[in-house]
Order: structure tokens, then sequence, then C-alpha cells
């Protein structure tokens, strides 16, 4: 089958948490992984995505590691969401 890979960076202006993880990832920028692969029998190209991963790097105990974690588009549009719409008026 053929598959194909696409990157981009995502920022976070503030801490998220995405959905199946526990941890609370600090603000940043992030790389998104989209793999795809071709949807074979059609008269025309085209791709269906397989797998989104986030990339997260190690930081103290953990620094020098990196972590793919497996997302959906739903999750990243949800963590982005929430991120966004983080109030810091309601922090002490």
């Amino acid at each position: 089958m053929n598959t194909r890979s696409s990157r981009l960076t995502v920022t976070f202006s503030h801490p998220f948490v995405l959905a199946g993880y526990a941890d609370e990832l600090p603000a940043g920028a992030y790389e998104v992984i989209v793999e795809e692969e071709l949807i074979q029998g059609l008269s025309f190209v085209a791709y269906r995505t397989a797998a989104t991963y986030l990339l997260v790097h190690g930081r103290g105990g953990r620094a020098g590691r990196t972590e793919l974690r497996l997302i959906t588009q739903n999750d990243l549009e949800t963590a982005q969401s929430c991120a966004s719409g983080f109030d810091t008026k309601q922090q002490p």
C-alpha cells in the first residue's frame, strides 16, 4: 500500500491535555505527523488519514526522549480549542 507523511507545527499558548493521556503538556510548539494511505480502486488519486501523531519531547528527568502520541484530528482540535479558550482571569 502506498503511504505518505506530512508534518506541521502546532503552537499552544497555554498548557493542555490530550484525550486518553493523563498528564498536562506545557504550552509551546509541537510537531504533528499525519500518515495517509492511498485509496486504491478509484479513477482518481485520493488518500485517507491512517494515523496522526503528536511528538512530545521529554523534559527534566526525561530530557532527550521523544514520545509519539497517537491522537485523532478531533483530539487535536479539542486541545487547541481548550488551550485558546484559556481564561487567565480565573487563575490565582
